[in-house]
């Protein structure tokens, strides 16, 4: 097996989706929250934490988890830091699983 075919681990693929997800949100306008891995809470699968001068922490957990369950939450964070509804989350949600579907190879449903 060449190095380029074994599975990236969990950090990687978080990492690269992480990026990529802020990337495309700067694109569209949106402020990209800061993203970590795992929430503090054991619980929890994405937790989100705002900060008095404006900044935001999702942090989701991405260990054992499908890659696409983890894209979406990432998604759904830069969503919900900006107070996005209706039209303007579908619009954005749309942008960016689109954006980091062929960089990290997972499809997000």
């Amino acid at each position: 097996m060449e190095p380029a075919d074994l599975p990236q681990p969990w950090s990687s693929r978080f990492s690269l989706a992480a990026r990529t997800v802020a990337v495309q949100a700067r694109s569209l306008g949106l402020v990209a929250p800061g993203f970590r891995s795992p929430p503090a809470s054991p619980a929890a699968v994405r937790t989100m934490r705002r900060f008095a001068d404006g900044r935001c922490i999702v942090a989701v957990r991405a260990a054992g988890r499908p890659h696409a369950e983890v894209i979406r939450d990432l998604v759904e964070g830069v969503i919900a830091a900006n107070g996005l509804s209706g039209a303007a989350a579908d619009h954005a949600r749309s942008r960016l699983l689109d954006a980091v579907a062929p960089v990290t190879g997972a499809q997000a449903a």
